[in-house]
């Protein structure tokens, strides 16, 4: 079964990606947000399909087109022991200064979620640079 949620004209385009970032206070009253605040916070999506229906939106200040979406994956850098493909893991920024470092944008960087749970995809097997020497593993995640 399909995710779908509520977006405005000009997002909902099959392909279009996004990241969710939860309900704004305006969403608390509406009539639509059970279809509309479903999917988790900090993750990323894909529009699948649009649908022909449209609802008004007071976030948007205007109407809005039910999408269905798909979770997309996401690189990250994991701790080397715990990258087991299909697995759960909670995954969480780490706190790391080393701006320097080529994996920090995937593992400590301000679009990653504060705490998530995520299914492990894919591991490489070659070791990923760590600057503050952590033994990290580039994964993919879904």
């Amino acid at each position: 079964m399909p995710e779908i949620t509520l977006l405005s004209k000009a997002q909902a385009l099959p392909g279009f990606e996004f990241v969710y970032l939860g309900g704004a206070p305006v969403c608390r009253s509406c009539p639509y947000r059970h279809a509309c605040l479903t999917l988790d916070a900090g993750r990323r999506y894909r529009v699948t399909r649009v649908r022909p229906v449209e609802h008004p939106c007071a976030l948007q200040e205007a109407t809005a087109n039910v999408v269905e979406v798909e979770p997309m994956r996401r690189t990250v850098v994991i701790d080397s022991r715990s990258g087991v493909v299909g697995s759960q893991i909670e995954l969480s920024r780490t706190d790391c200064h080393r701006l320097d470092c080529p994996n920090w944008e995937i593992c400590a960087g301000p679009s990653l979620p504060a705490k998530q749970r995520f299914r492990i995809e894919k591991v490489e097997s070659e070791p990923a640079e760590c600057r503050i020497g952590r033994s990290l593993r580039r994964a993919e995640l879904l």
